[in-house]
């Protein structure tokens, strides 16, 4: 039996529930953050953060919905759990990386956007 859609629905709610999940936190927190570097500009930070925010969600869930062509046949349970555990594992992985990649790039060329 070919166990790939119950692969494919497990993992796209897992993930799907991530993505908002961390989404909303970075934009909760994002706001403060962008505004302390960039104090006096209340609407730009919140423009900015909101464009992040939207930006993030269509990466990241597209990018998760893309992957699931390359998957290989799953046919146990075990390989159901290994396949699951590695692709959510990837896709945490990403988001970290760009989380950190937003940050550095914000606090680096923040101050030529205000000047």
């Amino acid at each position: 039996m070919n166990l790939n859609l119950i692969a494919y629905c497990l993992f796209l709610i897992v993930i799907i529930y991530i993505i908002v999940v961390v989404g909303s936190i970075c934009y909760r927190n994002g706001n403060i953050y962008v505004l302390s570097l960039m104090p006096g500009h209340k609407e730009l930070c919140t423009r900015i953060n909101k464009i992040l925010l939207a930006g993030y969600y269509l990466i990241n869930i597209g990018y998760a919905a893309t992957t699931l062509v390359h998957w290989k046949k799953i046919f146990t349970a075990t390989q159901l759990a290994e396949t699951l555990a590695v692709k959510i594992a990837m896709i945490v992985l990403i988001l970290a990386i760009m989380h950190y990649l937003n940050l550095v790039l914000i606090t680096r060329y923040i101050k030529k956007l205000i000047h």
